[in-house]
This record gives structure tokens, sequence and C-alpha cells, in this order.
């Protein structure tokens, strides 16, 4: 017999708002991110920090399918300055393609995709940065939609997309064409997709609930569509970076422990069998299978082409054996990454701007990504002039975010909330492994390697905002004062973001205005060596 005392309702709550609602806040939401982010994005007009790498990585894949190396060096750096003036002869002639083949440290597809806007919008500041900012867009869209979905509420929504797109780490890297703002963008997006599953998957469970005979290990769920999108979402952050990796691999827990509680959640007298005999072998096809096959195809241009590094391309491509093509490409591919792997070990170069894993969320070492020393005091009125690009996160956000994580263990611990327990365990997957490269090996580390758990910084603000504001039920005085304080941390955000958007933006600037923002002293020294 069924456990009639299982609420069907329980394992999937409704939506108290009408849809539209639903989509129409988030979108004035992310349209307001959006102006944040491509207002003036051609500004600076200049190749700004790691741009130097990605920029002309990306115009390479698109004129050669592989990256090839440039004219000049970081001491000498012709190919910057020869795209800042129109010119695209920027790569070095050599005899062979193999010969110009350049080693690069990260897999492909955040290049393709800032390549794309190179291909749209030109060889220019706009074109190169127009991806990230465009991602930059999407991923508050898709906060506030998947902070909806977790707390029922499109008001709690709305907050995470505008905490968002007040975050000044997320406005700098949304108007950078680097590699983390894509990071961000696909684990995101996995993980929302994951959310979507975990509704799709106890729906079905409660429709088979409610009209088929009941059965000790439960129903099989079929094909599931969102855990499928979420494994392609998370190939696609592998194949930007690869510490998606450490993502991957805690989401598809996360998602068999959901599947594990929604089947004991039933009241099934195996759960835990049916989930490992149901959902387990198609959850290693959607988060293994799939994220392989997306890391491998994002590599395509390099299998195609004969100027990629180690490639062995005449070799690879000699008369005689037909699988030879295969065995050879794929022997040179798994020594190519094998390199890349023991580069990422051995980074231990030192940088003014190199931080520690520790001291990312208290923002003691933001980076500098773009200061020019040449300003005449005639561009701001003053003696002297600033114009700045600082990589740093709104410190009201972030202490506010820090705060809200140790509610949320607390939350967590007391009640096995199945919202904290996620948060909590995406902002460890994206900030606790770079504790072992701090510690093993010493490797050079910046701030903006925090970048992917920012949104879940922001769902831990917003869940705890949700209990500040208390259940709709509750007394009315008590919601004002809920509502009064959740608006008062959200105007702080504001007023701090405001105050900051000048050294964010590289706008022009007295040198005593911009020292009045530089909040810390270590804001501005550089770090030891």
């Amino acid at each position: 017999m069924k456990n009639r005392g299982v609420s069907p309702q329980r394992l999937v709550p409704p939506f108290p708002e009408s849809a539209l609602l639903g989509w129409l806040g988030p979108l004035v939401v992310a349209l307001f991110g959006g102006i944040l982010r491509f207002v003036r994005l051609g500004e600076p007009k200049a190749v700004v920090f790691d741009e130097t790498y990605y920029v002309k990585d990306a115009y390479s894949l698109l004129r050669y399918g592989v990256e090839r190396a440039m004219l000049g060096d970081a001491k000498d750096p012709v190919a910057d300055k020869r795209l800042i003036t129109g010119n695209l002869d920027i790569f070095r002639q050599c005899p062979e393609p193999g010969d110009c083949a350049s080693f690069v440290a990260h897999p492909p597809l955040g290049k393709w995709m800032i390549g794309a806007g190179e291909w749209v919008f030109g060889m220019n500041p706009f074109g190169w940065r127009f991806a990230a900012a465009l991602v930059g867009t999407l991923s508050i869209l898709i906060l506030a939609r998947v902070a909806r979905r977790m707390t029922r509420s499109t008001l709690l929504g709305c907050l995470a997309g505008l905490l968002l797109a007040l975050d000044g780490l997320h406005l700098v890297l949304s108007r950078t064409a680097l590699l983390d703002i894509f990071l961000m963008f696909w684990v995101l997006a996995g993980f929302a997709c994951l959310v979507a599953d975990r509704d799709w998957a106890r729906r079905r469970l409660v429709d088979w609930y409610e009209s088929a005979p009941i059965t000790e290990l439960g129903p099989r769920l079929g094909a599931r569509p969102w855990r499928l999108a979420a494994g392609v979402c998370l190939g696609a952050a592998c194949a930007v970076k690869w510490s998606g990796i450490f993502f991957l691999i805690a989401f598809a827990v996360l998602s068999l422990m959901w599947d594990l509680g929604a089947r004991r959640a039933l009241g099934l007298r195996e759960p835990y069998r049916g989930a490992l005999s149901y959902d387990l072998p198609g959850g290693l096809a959607a988060m293994a299978l799939a994220p392989a096959a997306v890391f491998l195809a994002s590599w395509t241009g390099w299998f195609a082409t004969a100027g990629g590094w180690g490639r062995n391309w005449d070799r690879a491509t000699s008369p005689g054996n037909p699988f030879f093509f295969v065995f050879d490409s794929m022997r040179s591919w798994f020594a190519y990454q094998s390199q890349v792997l023991g580069y990422h070990s051995g980074l231990h170069e030192y940088h003014p701007y190199m931080s520690e894993p520790w001291s990312w969320p208290l923002l003691l070492r933001p980076v500098s990504f773009y200061y020019p020393s040449n300003l005449p005091p005639s561009a701001c009125g003053a003696d002297q002039c600033s114009q700045a690009v600082l990589g740093v996160g709104t410190p009201a956000l972030w202490y506010g975010a820090l705060l809200a994580l140790l509610g949320l263990i607390v939350w967590y611990v007391s009640s096995r909330d199945w919202r904290a327990g996620a948060v909590l365990l995406a902002f460890g997957a994206g900030w606790l492994p770079w504790f072992y490269y701090a510690i093993a090996d010493n490797r050079t580390m910046y701030l903006f390697y925090m970048i992917p758990v920012v949104p879940f910084m922001v769902l831990a603000v917003v869940l705890m905002a949700g209990l500040v504001l208390g259940k709709e039920s509750a007394p009315p005085a008590r919601r004002a004062v809920g509502a009064a304080a959740v608006g008062a941390f959200a105007l702080i955000v504001l007023i701090n973001f405001w105050w900051l958007y000048p050294v964010l933006t590289a706008e022009t600037i007295t040198q005593a205005e911009w020292w009045s923002r530089m909040l810390m002293r270590s804001w501005v020294t550089a770090a030891p060596k």
C-alpha cells in the first residue's frame, strides 16, 4: 500500500506567482545589469591584463583553427600595439604550420566564444569583449530564475539577479575578455539545469505515485533532458578551464543525492536500491559521457588542422593503416593534456597581484587590470588623473555573503535543507580545491578565480534573506521588519557598488578620487615576494 502520509506537494511545491511575472521580473533585472556591462564596453581602448593572451588566441582560432605564435613578447608586445591601431598583421611567419604552434594552458571553448564576438564586431575592444558582456548579462537572468525556483519567490529571484548585477568582480570580468566569466556562466547554467531536473524528476515521481501501483524500488524516470543539459553545460565549463572538473564532480554527486532523497521521501521500501538501479546509470551517461564528449569536441580545430601544439600531423595522416590517424591523434592529444597539467602544477612565477585562497573572500588583494601612468592633467582637470580597472568584488555584498554562508551552515546542520546544502557544496567546490594548490604546489593564484562561486555567494545571501523576510503567514509587523532589513542591505550594496563604479570601468577621475576608493592599503601595494 502507498504511504498516505506523504504529500506529493511536499516533493514539488507550487510557484505562488504567475509564470509571466516569473519571467518579466528577472528580465528587467538582467536588462539593468546588461546596461551596466555594455555601456562604454570598448573603454579602455587597450589590451587589458590577460586579454593579451585570449584576444589573440581567439583571433588565431578564427584564422587557423588553433592557437598560433604571435609577434613580440611580454617585454615588447608588438601584437598588442598593432591590434590597437587596427593592424592585424600579428602572427609570426613560419615555413611550416607546426613551426608556429603555440603552447596554451587552457582548453579552446572560452577563446572560441571570445572569437565569436571578434567575428561579428571586429578585432577591437568592443568586439573581443562582447561575448563576455553577453554571458555576464545572461548569467544575471539565469541566477534570478534559479533563485526563484529554489525559493518559490519571484521577489527573491529578482533580488538574486540584482545583487549579481551589482557585484564589482562580476562587472569587471563581464567587461574583459578573460576566460573566467565563461567558466562561471557554464557552471551556473549547469547548476540551474540540475535544479530544474530536480523538480522535473520529482514531478514524474508524483505522477507515478498518484496513478500507478506501488513497487519497492519505484519507477524508472526515463530520459531526463535537464540532467543531460546539465552535463553538457558542465562539460563546456571544463572546456573553458580545467577547474570546471571540481564542479562537475560535486554536482554529479549532488544530483544522485537528490534522487536518493526523492525516492526516500515517497516512503519506498528500498529507495536507495531504486536510485542506484534506475537513476545512477542515466546519471553516469549525463554527467560523465556527455561532459567528456563536449570537452573533446571543443578541440575539433586541433584535431582537424596541422598547426596545433604537438599535433604530429604528418605522421597522423601518413598512408597505410586507416586507423593510424585516430590512434596517433589521440596519443598526441593525451600527451598535450599531460603537458598542460604539468604546467598548471608548476606555475610558481611571482606576480604583484597574486594572492592566497584564504584571503579571497575578504577581498584583501584585488587585481589591477588596467592603470595607465601617462594621463595628462587635462584629462580630469586636476594635477594628477587616474583611470583604473580594479578586479574587486563589492565589499558590502562579499562580507554579507560570508555571514550568510555561516548562517547556511547552521541552517543545514539543524534542518538538512537541500538548498543550503547545495549552495554550500557549490561554494566549497569552487574555493576549497585551491587550498591544495596553495599548500602542495605554492601555485600563482588570483582573486578572480573566485568568480565561479560568486553566484552561489549571492544565493547564500538570498536564502538568508528569505529567512529574514519570514513566511507569508507571519504577522505583518514581522514581515515589515524583515523587508526593511533586506531592503537596507540591498541599498547598502547599491551605494557601495556606485562608489566603486569609476574604478571598475576605467572612468577618468582625479587621483584623489581614486585614492578615496582604495578601501585597503593592500589594494594598492604590491604583494610580497
